[in-house]
This record gives structure tokens, sequence and C-alpha cells, in this order.
């Protein structure tokens, strides 16, 4: 199975959703990166399953065991690697559909390619579970970006068949009380009576034993300009590489995205004029990329997320042993809705494309030496006795 990717920052993803854990190893990590685990574990929770109404019962504490990569808080320059303990399984659940495939999932083709030998309990390799891992890889991401000024948000821009829409990121800079807005509300929305209206949606879908989808935006503010390639290295790509690796996502765009191909040529362009002494679009139809290269604008784009096939209805399908045609209800824990927690797994797939591209571009900057962060004088002519390992730091304070 191709469960790697990346440039320079090599993320690979291991287990199923039923196996003794699950995990992932983050090679090419530069060395000094704080790390704060408590906010990882903060950022985590935002995907964690069974916590909420509109999420699966399965609960787990989706804790992370770091095993390498990390030393006094910070990146050591070694490949990171961490597992999460799966704890609250019922593989039983699952039995009878190697025979009998479910509508919407991968079991029968992965049985055609893997020959009957894959693990189908919980979705096995193809679970949703995996993003768990990923989220690890991401919010690490999520916190190196930080530190160079790069800040990453998603939300749910529309949900269900109704269409229930939130209003939109702010495509310009970044917006404080939006954030603050996502986070605060019951549902990851901006405006907390869309946020409502979403969640009685999910609910009702619960109820009548079916599931809804949606569509998530994310937005990275302060990316600099002149990152990424022409044609296969672009921004837009190395995005759309790893969101495409999530369970359920269907579709991606970018700024206008297809509503661009409605437009003409005068409607689409973003029309440059001199800010602060700089060029800048004043709009962003573009979503921050040209070329596949970052314009130093808000990097926009959204990922169609569909609805989560695994419905307690009565669904069509076929005994694969006998040849015969049959019915399914599919029986386990299963999201009504996989949206709202895959908000934060949108957020760990933008963190770690713009991380590689940045770190490849050589735009990460190098680590201070250990032990030149606290010196901190007044005079630079006393940084040579109270800071002797750090003269540079002290010069440019």
């Amino acid at each position: 199975m191709s469960s790697c990717i990346g440039n320079v920052l090599r993320l690979s993803i291991f287990g199923q959703s039923h196996s003794p854990a699950i995990g992932c190893t983050l090679d090419g990590l530069p060395a000094g990166i704080p790390v704060d685990l408590a906010k990882l574990q903060r950022f985590l929770d935002r995907r964690a399953p069974g916590r909420s109404a509109t999420a699966t019962s399965r609960r787990e504490a989706d804790a992370p065991e770091v095993l390498s990569g990390i030393t006094d808080g910070h990146t050591n320059g070694a490949p990171f690697a961490a597992i999460i303990r799966n704890t609250n399984t019922r593989s039983q659940d699952y039995a009878g559909l190697r025979r009998v495939p479910r509508p919407g999932h991968a079991d029968y083709p992965a049985r055609v390619k893997y020959g009957n030998w894959h693990d189908v309990a919980g979705g096995g390799h193809f679970s949703g579970r995996l993003t768990a891992p990923l989220c690890i890889a991401g919010g690490i991401a999520l916190q190196a970006l930080e530190g160079m000024g790069v800040h990453i948000a998603a939300h749910i821009a529309s949900l269900g068949p109704e269409g229930i829409e939130d209003e939109p990121l702010n495509p310009l800079e970044l917006d404080e009380e939006q954030l603050g807005a996502i986070l605060a509300n019951e549902l990851p929305c901006i405006s907390a009576a869309t946020a409502a209206r979403m969640q009685e949606a999910i609910l009702t879908a619960k109820r009548e034993l079916d599931s809804v989808g949606g569509v998530i935006e994310c937005a990275a503010y302060g990316m600099p300009v002149g990152v990424g390639d022409p044609m296969f290295e672009g921004i837009e790509n190395r995005i759309a590489r790893i969101a495409f690796g999530i369970p359920a996502v269907k579709g991606v765009e970018f700024g206008a995205g297809f509503s661009a191909a409605n437009l003409t040529g005068s409607e689409n362009n973003d029309p440059y004029r001199m800010v602060a002494g700089h060029p800048q679009p004043i709009f962003n139809r573009a979503g921050g990329i040209l070329g596949g290269i970052s314009t130093g604008m808000p990097i926009i784009w959204r990922m169609a997320v569909k609805p989560t096939p695994s419905i307690g209805r009565t669904q069509q399908s076929v005994d694969l042993d006998t040849g015969e045609d049959t019915e399914l209800i599919v029986r386990g824990r299963h999201d009504p809705c996989i949206v709202p927690r895959a908000v934060p797994v949108a957020e760990a797939a933008c963190a770690l494309a713009l991380l590689d591209a940045l770190i490849e571009d050589g735009r990460f900057p190098e680590p201070a030496p250990r032990g030149s962060e606290p010196c901190l004088v007044d005079d630079p002519a006393d940084a040579g006795a109270l800071c002797p390992t750090s003269s540079t730091r002290a010069e440019r304070i």
C-alpha cells in the first residue's frame, strides 16, 4: 500500500482501525522546533470519536505515545514517530463483510486487489481512523508553521442536501474573531446559528438511519510569496495529494474553484495594486496560488466530503461467495456525518503540504543553537561575556 507522502518532509502512516495501534513516522523535520504536546492533544481531541451526539459512539482517548524525534520539548532532528492505541474495538460487528460488501466502501475492490487477505474490521487500513496519526503529524506541522507566522484554520462551509451554508473565511486577511467562533461553536462554524442548523440536520439523518456530507473550507494565512513550483509540484498539487488521502474526500478546489468556469476573464482575474510598497492582488479569486506558486495572499481551498457510507438502512448488495443478490444492514458504530471531525484533518493536510514546500524551498529558518534562546541582553557589547554561544542572536536583539 502507498501510505507515504512528501518530498522532503516524508510522512508514513501505519495500522488499521482495529489493530492494536495506529501511528505515523515523520522524517525530515528540522531540529529545534518547539512542540507543545498539550496543545497537540487539544488539536487531536477535535478529531477524536465519541465526543458528541453527531459523532460515532466509539470513544477513544487518541492520546499519542511519542516514540522518537522529540527531546526536551523540541524536535531533535531524528525521525519523529508516535502511536495511538486502539482500545475500544468491536470487530465482531464486521463479520461477514468479506462476503457481502458494503455499498460505498472499499470492501469489494479490496477483496479483488488483495486476494481477500485485507483487514475488514472497522474498515481496516481504509478507515477514517487513520486520520488520527495524520493529525499527529499535521499538528506538529501546524506548530512549526505558527513559529513562522503562518496560521491555518478550517470550518464547515456547507452541509447536507439542503446546502446549509456558513459565512466564508476572510479571503484577504486573518480574522481572529472568525477563528475564535469556529472553536467556540458546537460545530466548527463561524456562525453559531448555522452551527445549530447543521447539528440538527446531522441528528435528523441519524434518527432516520442515514447520513449527510458537506464541504470544508480551509485557509492558510501568512504564507510568503514565491513558494511552490509549476506543473506537478504546485501548492495545489501538494495539498490535493494529501487531501485525497483522507477517506470520503471526493473533490478539491482552490480559490473560486469550479465557479471560475462561469466567470469571464475580467471577472476572475485579481487586479494588482501597490500596498505598503509591495504589489498585492486586491481580490483573491486565485486562492493565493498562481502557476502553482504562492502569491502572498491567503491560500484558500475546499474539500468535498461524501456522506458516511455505513448507514443503518437496508441496502442492496451481493454475496461474493454464492454470486447472488442479497441485502445488507451495516452493523457497528458510525458517524452520521464525517464532516465536523474532518475539519482538523483538513488543517493537518494543509499544514503538512505547506511545511514540506517551505522546507524544500529553503524558507524554513535554521534552528537557534541550543541554550541561546534565553539570552536577552540590552547591550550587544555584553553578548560575548553573557552569551558566548549566541552573540548573533544578542546582536539582533
